[in-house]
């Protein structure tokens, strides 16, 4: 993109959507992010000359727009501490567990926070430069949640949007932020406000008008300056086509049955598939599992867990040390319940290619995802795609989003051990026709909703104008 060139549709993301592949000369490339995300959006950006801004990965280097498979990318640089204060510290420490019902200690640091404020600022001057006149700028998720606010003073031209992928905390727990006011009013200078589920609209709206003074009506925002703000859920799906045509392939057909031989053929493959993060409660779903054997409900040669706990935030101590109670548990547990060649649990901490994953969700009889807190978990609604054949359980946490589109999840508590076991039980002993029933109302729900309608729903309301109101004019029915 040349100083000249601007663009009509911007996705602005903490990341761009391609990784660096550094060869053994030395030279360095650029490949595709996996991710329903940029699935979604890629025909999108096609279709209006779109670009995408996004940091590239890398610290202290400052690299020239460029265009890669047709998409233009305009990156973002950081510095070394900018990833330590902004990144890991304010994004991943304070905000995280707190919008994940504090399942740890938020920490509060002013440094982190002006740190925050100084890369989202560096995150809207790139947009403001890179966006044509009346421009369409989607932002994505909680690190620039100061992005909207901040870009509507550079540019009051633009139309933008807002998406949040994790939960949005009720006022009992946002309150506690000592920047609660600048994040509300951040997000505000946006025109549509999304979220997974209404509850988070809700939470989001009703803050508003406690701590900002905002007037509101259900779902609607009116701002002072006549603008109004419209929060509503979209909940994310992925890309449905896609992995169905990958499950159905005779390669992934063939791995999967490799797979259930290499476990040992045992009668029921347990899978769980997780970023390695204390929110996706990987511990308490593997202590049930080892309950199970201990209490000879279930045994080594009957049953079998694989966890694939992909790397993340390494250098986050929550992170270091969730990653060594995890390791000590699986260590007991298969020293404690494993026989020779047949180890309870196999634990892959390392993450795994589309057709691997493809091929583990077509062998595994009962795919367990018990979140303490998602704001959707998109590993539930891949699992039940891959299913095409009817097979396969899905036992899925009420906390996670996905347990307000896939009803017919054998639906758990995961802070209930007791519970977790008693539905684990119950999805490896269903008949099949039980799980052929509920697995063919699941995959109706996610096909109908795919990421590119989650995309296409979004956009449109986007599109909507709102009613431009006066400013002395109070709304009919304002909420209180």
């Amino acid at each position: 993109m040349s100083p000249q060139h601007t663009a009509d549709f911007l996705i602005v993301a903490n990341r761009l959507p391609v990784d660096r592949v550094v060869h053994d000369d030395g030279s360095v490339d650029w490949r595709r992010s996996p991710g329903g995300l940029v699935t979604a959006i890629e025909p999108v950006m096609r279709a209006h000359d779109g670009a995408w801004i996004g940091w590239s990965g890398g610290t202290d280097e400052e690299i020239e727009p460029f265009v890669e498979d047709e998409m233009t990318l305009v990156p973002v640089p950081l510095s070394e501490q900018e990833v330590e204060e902004f990144y890991e510290g304010f994004s991943n420490a304070t905000l995280w567990p707190l919008y994940h019902d504090l399942v740890a200690k938020p920490e509060f640091h002013r440094e982190w926070w002006e740190a925050y404020v100084r890369v989202n600022r560096r995150f809207a001057e790139r947009t403001a430069a890179a966006a044509a006149d009346g421009a369409t700028v989607w932002v994505q998720d909680y690190q620039l949640q100061l992005v909207p606010a901040m870009l509507r003073e550079l540019r009051p031209d633009l139309r933008i949007g807002f998406f949040l992928h994790i939960p949005f905390p009720p006022l009992e727990l946002f309150q506690q932020i000592p920047w609660r006011r600048q994040l509300l009013e951040g997000l505000l200078g946006a025109d549509l406000v999304g979220f997974q589920r209404p509850n988070n609209a809700q939470n989001f709206v009703r803050l508003v008008r406690q701590r900002v003074g905002h007037k509101t009506h259900r779902d609607l925002v009116y701002l002072p300056d006549g603008r109004t703000v419209e929060a509503a859920a979209f909940p994310i799906s992925i890309d449905a086509k896609g992995l169905e045509q990958l499950a159905r392939t005779e390669e992934v057909a063939a791995r999967a049955k490799e797979i259930r031989e290499q476990l040992g053929n045992p009668r029921h493959v347990l899978l769980g598939v997780d970023r390695l993060d204390y929110t996706k409660g990987i511990y308490s779903r593997l202590r049930a599992f080892g309950e199970l054997l201990e209490e000879g409900a279930i045994s080594v040669e009957d049953a079998v867990f694989v966890q694939v706990a992909t790397p993340s935030r390494e250098r986050v101590d929550q992170y270091r040390r969730l990653r060594d109670e995890v390791d000590r548990l699986v260590g007991r547990i298969n020293g404690d319940l494993g026989q020779l060649g047949r180890p309870a649990i196999h634990y892959l901490h390392t993450s795994q290619p589309r057709e691997e994953m493809a091929a583990l969700f077509r062998a595994a009889d009962v795919c367990v995802v018990t979140p303490l807190a998602d704001g959707m978990n998109l590993v539930a609604k891949e699992y039940v795609v891959a299913r095409y054949d009817g097979g396969g359980a899905l036992v899925l946490s009420e906390f996670a989003g996905a347990a307000g589109e896939l009803r017919q999840a054998f639906m758990v508590n995961p802070y209930d051990i007791n519970g977790m076991k008693g539905a684990i039980l119950e999805a490896m002993r269903a008949r099949p026709q039980e799980l052929a029933r509920r697995m063919k109302a699941m995959r109706r729900t996610v096909i109908e909703n795919d990421v590119a309608d989650w995309a296409q729903k979004f956009l449109d309301t986007l599109a909507m104008e709102r009613p431009h109101h006066e400013k002395h004019v109070r709304p009919t029915h304002a909420t209180e």
